[in-house]
């Protein structure tokens, strides 16, 4: 098995970028999930209600990250140095953030007719428990859904677009992996042989797996146009359901940090 490919997405809901080479750290790869939109109450934006954000292309700066998207100037965010905190809420966390400034908000409200606001994720490594279910204590989150990293394999990516193409939405497959918004995704596996991992080492990092990952509306959100159909739902309710979820993929929790490389040797430790 090796690292096929790398993806940091550094605003939620936007798109990611596939680099070589990604720094692991406790929470997540270095730079992915670290800024976030809420809307007037504090609640997080995503693709589940504004599928536009598939559009939005961010690009790491030194300091900060510049946006683009259709029909927008770019915009260029630097990293707030204000120590101020608003309390915002990504799912059933209440989490502390620091807001970026007001050209950032009013660049986004514009582009998503609705008000939202742009938050910065200051500090990782205090600011977010993850679901101690899973966690041990002092292990955090990003502004990830609930996980620091999420694994997939083309082997089973390839399973699953043969059983779309055997469906009633046919037309819509063969998917590809950006719709699950991965950031790790490993060649030489058998299909769902994620399934079985319990502890995975990729490069210089070591991982263990949490739980699988149970997917939503946006794995339907085609990621270049923004439209919306009903692959792969429709097939992972067929195939892929485990209790009440539809699973594609594993969630990672480090449990050390180093450097990840495209073509580094994954090895299965547990």
């Amino acid at each position: 098995m090796t690292l096929h490919s790398i993806h940091v997405h550094p605003l939620k809901a936007a798109r990611g970028f596939a680099p070589p080479s990604a720094v692991v750290e406790p929470w997540g790869l270095a730079g992915d999930r670290r800024w976030l939109l809420v809307d007037t109450d504090g609640r997080l934006v995503t693709q589940r209600g504004q599928r536009q954000l598939a559009l939005v292309e961010p690009e790491l700066t030194t300091g900060g990250v510049t946006f683009t998207a259709p029909g927008r100037p770019a915009l260029s965010v630097t990293v707030p140095e204000s120590k101020e905190t608003v309390t915002v809420g990504v799912w059933q966390d209440k989490i502390e953030a620091v807001l970026a400034d007001d050209e950032a908000h009013a660049w986004f409200s514009d582009y998503l007719h609705t008000d939202v606001r742009l938050v910065h994720l200051d500090d990782p490594a205090t600011r977010r428990p993850i679901d101690p279910e899973y966690a041990e204590p002092g292990e955090t989150v990003s502004f990830a859904d609930g996980y620091p990293l999420l694994l997939t394999t083309l082997a089973s990516l390839d399973a699953l677009n043969s059983l779309i193409a055997q469906g009633d939405h046919a037309d819509e497959g063969p998917l590809p992996m950006n719709r699950f918004r991965p950031n790790v995704v490993i060649a030489g596996t058998a299909p769902w042989a994620e399934d079985d991992f319990r502890r995975v080492a990729i490069g210089e990092a070591v991982f263990r797996v949490a739980k699988p990952c149970g997917r939503c509306v946006v794995t339907t959100t085609n990621q270049t146009t923004a439209e919306r159909g009903k692959e792969p739902l429709r097939t992972l309710a067929r195939h892929r359901r485990f209790d009440d979820e539809l699973v594609f993929g594993q969630n990672l929790i480090p449990e050390t940090t180093g450097t990840i490389r495209i073509g580094d040797a994954v090895r299965l430790l547990d």
